[in-house]
């Protein structure tokens, strides 16, 4: 099964021509605009600050939620002082790792990994993981925006929490591509949509809004586009929005993501088209 010409939106910015070359090999028409923009702080300071105090055992844990923060923190430290100050520091705390992603950059700063958290790797597995443990002084290297629920669960379970954000998501430099993908849908010419992550939702949504497409393209995206997630996240985002996922992957990979979405994409789209959903 493929997608067969169908056509297929993707808000994927990092991964934007991976995501373009897997939709091609489906045999189905992308259409890839970016919607993020990882932007490291300004202020560098918080950085250093958050090093010292991990070198004074201020923190008996340290999540780390992306290897992009974790790169981020390497370079600024790097910057000023020798890299081996950063992992010595490390060393200090027990690490959790969200996925894989990070590993490789510890393992290059010799920070052994204490915690891995297992797929789909969101912030239920990361309570689940640490919960029966007794460190309770925890460090959060955030992603692109604060994780509210993670931090709200881990002072339930008595923690003091300490989040640290080295970059943040904001609006790509070209936001053209994001506005043409809010018409497209928004005048039904999107078969089918691919979505990575809630943020890419909330960027459409917003400059839909901007142009007073949004409901519009909320009404395509519940009732005639195929939609899908690419894991438990994803699809809270979309469901908060009223719009139920036609296709989410086993596993939350990119790669399974359009793998499932090119055999399940005819199926749905014809259930939708009768007004229906696909079994």
């Amino acid at each position: 099964m493929s997608f067969a010409g169908l056509r297929v939106l993707s808000l994927e910015s990092r991964r934007a021509k991976d995501m373009e070359n897997m939709i091609l090999r489906q045999s189905g028409v992308p259409f890839v605009a970016p919607s993020v923009k990882e932007r490291a702080v300004d202020d560098h300071s918080a950085a250093f600050e958050f090093l010292e105090r991990l070198e004074s055992g201020d923190f008996d844990m340290v999540v780390v939620m992306t290897g992009v923060g974790l790169a981020f923190w390497r370079d600024i430290v790097a910057a000023k002082a020798p890299e081996e100050r950063l992992g010595a520091a490390l060393r200090k705390a027990v690490i959790v790792s969200r996925g894989t992603k990070p590993v490789p950059i510890l393992r290059a700063l010799k920070v052994p990994v204490g915690v891995m958290i297992p797929e789909p790797n969101t912030w239920r597995e990361i309570v689940e993981a640490v919960a029966a443990r007794t460190e309770r002084r925890i460090a959060i290297q955030e992603y692109g925006r604060p994780n509210l629920e993670l931090n709200a669960a881990f002072e339930a379970m008595g923690a003091t929490v300490t989040p640290f954000a080295l970059y943040r998501w904001e609006m790509p430099d070209d936001r053209e591509p994001l506005r043409q993908a809010a018409r497209d849908l928004a005048s039904g010419t999107v078969d089918v949509a691919i979505f990575t992550s809630s943020i890419q939702l909330d960027h459409l949504l917003e400059l839909a809004a901007e142009a007073h497409l949004a409901e519009a393209v909320l009404d395509s995206l519940r009732r005639r586009v195929v939609v899908a997630s690419v894991g438990p996240v994803m699809t809270a985002a979309l469901q908060a929005r009223g719009i139920e996922p036609d296709i989410i992957p086993i596993q939350p990979k990119m790669g399974a993501l359009v793998k499932a979405t090119a055999e399940g994409a005819a199926q749905a789209l014809a259930a939708k088209a009768k007004g229906g959903r696909p079994r």
